[in-house]
């Protein structure tokens, strides 16, 4: 029997992949805390290497959990509104 939600199905796996690492629901935990960090602010802040951050971050974005702005040669990071609302669904899972 197919579904027919096939899409909606496939949407939600993607989003559940983008927070699914306990390094990417740090970023969005700290994110939460200090918005508008570029990434080395967020490597520095976790002690993590830059380019680990830089991936974990791609995959948030991918995710539509974080947006991106440029500001000068910087690219700044903040949490969307749907990355709030997992933080606070996870927060019940404690």
């Amino acid at each position: 029997m197919r579904y027919k939600n096939t899409k909606t199905y496939k949407e939600l796996e993607r989003l559940v992949r983008g927070f699914s690492n306990h390094r990417r629901i740090q970023i969005m935990e700290l994110l939460k805390k200090s918005p508008e960090l570029s990434v080395e602010e967020i490597a520095d802040n976790l002690q993590v290497n830059f380019k680990t951050i830089s991936e974990h971050i791609r995959r948030l974005a991918i995710a539509g959990l974080v947006i991106k702005r440029n500001e000068g040669n910087t690219v700044r990071h903040k949490l969307t509104t749907r990355a709030l609302s997992i933080l606070k669904f996870l927060r019940t899972l404690e």
